[in-house]
């Protein structure tokens, strides 16, 4: 600073822009801004740096090409005035019609004929699976599940292929119910060109307009794997499973429960009026509006799909909020002018249904510290007092009682190379994860490898007594969870069941109050039994002292 005369005590703003440009460029004997961020860069495989790298720099358009990637050579090609990144920046509903009115010379007509032929009938699918909000530069990556597979499905409508089988894991996924109608005349039209159209769905309106229905049931994970029901929808609609009554006598969460909804105010909300107020939100396609929350209540967002729902909530109020409330957040909020209201909130979480854990190590009893209260049980029993073995001895994450040849992951892998990897059950365990001393340990006649093999409903009955354990496996029975195994790795999990383990979580600790809980699309994955059992659990968070704000499409 003393060498280019740069005062100090100058505020950011009031220093010339010849020496903010020394600052971030560096100069003779001194680093830059640039310079310091850039040998970040080669330790980016470290988490810390990483967060610290997303917090203080954000990404901006290149000065060159203004953010549309493209030379001045290949922007230089316009078609009716515009060029390839001003086109595939439309919205595919606007850029259908661009292309259906395009004027061009009859010669230059003749020569494209069957380009813009095959880009209309792409463009007209698009629009008709319900994606005409979106654009073509849209990265990939930023798509929604339901997206995606739309996506597929109107590529599929567009190649004219028959004798097809086309398999769809809930399509309706994201839908609001305008759209739902639309994705079901679609299918449709699959079917009576010539192809088979099985789709996996909870969705009563995509149920109600299939040919053969085949139910799965009883219940889930061991409750399930039976056919309930497989036949044509007349005589679907005469049989008595769940699903079948719920179409022939469609009920309401709130009927299910047997109790009628009513607006939720937490019993320790003083001034239901109380709310938080975001104003200016233009992120995306959101036209600077203002959205308030009461705190204290639970509140819905919905609205037709691409309608800015994620993006005012997800995008915009949740790190906004992250920031005030001082949390640690690599995410930038979208751009508002103004948040108020906010003062007496603790806490900001956003519900989603991304994995619990990334590894099989990860299961349901980790996840809640339920493992830990079991792992004491088994080292209080007379043969782990006898050895010496202590709670620790009792995991498979380190070296004790865990079968070392596989390091308590009870398969081993076998690299194929140029094929998919082989996972085969380790033959020293037998895939139980652990050594023969901590086998030979029981606990009211039962193994620990027993245990984690028991249902949550089981272990329940076994583990009665135990408070502890009892208070958060409760829970998960409370959320519809009692069929998953204790040990059940995390990756085999739903998005739906890691999503109500999250909520097991916070409504276990017992110290969340004050929160702001975001919850996208809780019921994706869930059939209409089981959305009455979410609707107790959202309830109670509430009733803690809680502010609940849902992104919904779900009418109940």
């Amino acid at each position: 600073a003393k060498q280019d005369n740069i005062d100090m005590d100058t505020p950011w703003k009031d220093l010339p822009e010849d020496v903010r440009e020394t600052i971030f460029r560096g100069g003779e004997g001194f680093y830059g801004v640039d310079d310091f961020f850039n040998e970040l860069e080669g330790k980016r495989y470290k988490l810390h740096v990483r967060v610290f790298l997303s917090r203080y720099r954000k990404a901006s358009a290149c000065p060159d090409c203004g953010g549309k990637r493209l030379s001045p050579e290949a922007l230089a090609y316009r078609i009716s005035g515009r060029d390839i990144a001003e086109l595939t920046n439309m919205n595919i509903g606007k850029l259908e019609g661009f292309f259906h009115d395009i004027d061009l010379p009859l010669m230059a007509r003749d020569t494209v004929a069957e380009v813009l032929k095959q880009i209309e009938i792409k463009l007209r699918f698009l629009n008709r699976v319900g994606l005409d909000y979106l654009s073509l530069d849209r990265e990939g990556k930023t798509l929604s599940g339901g997206e995606y597979q739309r996506v597929n499905l109107s590529n599929q409508l567009a190649s004219g292929l028959v004798g097809t089988l086309c398999v769809l894991d809930e399509p309706t996924v994201g839908l609001h119910m305008r759209d739902t109608d639309r994705i079901t005349g679609i299918m449709g039209e699959l079917a009576s060109v010539g192809n088979t159209v099985v789709v996996v769905e909870h969705d009563l309106d995509v149920i109600g307009s299939s040919d053969w229905v085949v139910e799965l049931g009883p219940g889930g994970g061991h409750l399930g794997g039976n056919v309930i029901f497989s036949g044509k929808m007349k005589e679907f609609l005469a049989s008595d499973t769940v699903t079948a009554r719920s179409l022939v006598d469609p009920q309401p969460a709130s009927v299910l429960t047997g109790k009628t909804r009513k607006p939720r105010m937490s019993p320790g909300s003083k001034n239901p009026s109380n709310k938080i107020t975001l104003t200016g939100a233009t992120g995306h396609n959101l036209k600077c509006i203002k959205a308030e929350v009461p705190l204290g209540a639970l509140s819905v967002v919905t609205g037709v799909s691409g309608s800015g729902k994620s993006t005012l909530i997800v995008d915009t109020l949740f790190p906004a909020l992250k920031k005030e409330l001082r949390i640690a957040t690599p995410e930038e909020p979208l751009p508002f002018k103004a948040l108020t209201g906010y003062e007496t909130l603790k806490n900001v979480k956003l519900i989603d249904q991304s994995p619990i854990g990334k590894s099989p190590r990860s299961n349901p009893v980790t996840y809640l510290k339920v493992f830990d209260a079991i792992r004491k049980l088994f080292a209080e029993e007379y043969a782990s007092k006898a050895h010496g073995y202590t709670t620790g001895f009792f995991s498979f994450n380190v070296p004790g009682g865990r079968c070392e040849t596989c390091k308590g992951e009870g398969y081993q892998k076998m690299e194929m190379y140029f094929f998919e990897d082989l996972y085969i059950t380790c033959e020293d365990c037998g895939g139980t994860r652990y050594g023969h001393k901590a086998l030979s340990v029981l606990h009211k006649g039962k193994r620990i490898d027993e245990v984690l093999a028991m249902t949550v409903d089981e272990a329940l009955s076994h583990f009665g007594q135990v408070s502890q354990i009892r208070k958060k496996l409760g829970l998960m029975g409370d959320v519809g969870l009692g069929y998953l195994r204790l040990g059940q790795p995390a990756t085999t999990l739903s998005g739906g069941e890691a999503q109500r383990l999250k909520l097991c979580a916070e409504l276990g600790s017992g110290k969340q109050t004050d929160t702001l809980y975001l919850l996208d699309e809780p019921t994706v994955g869930l059939h209409s039994t089981d959305i009455s059992v979410l609707m107790k659990v959202i309830d109670r968070l509430v009733d803690a002292g809680n502010t609940v704000l849902i992104i919904e499409h779900n009418p109940d």
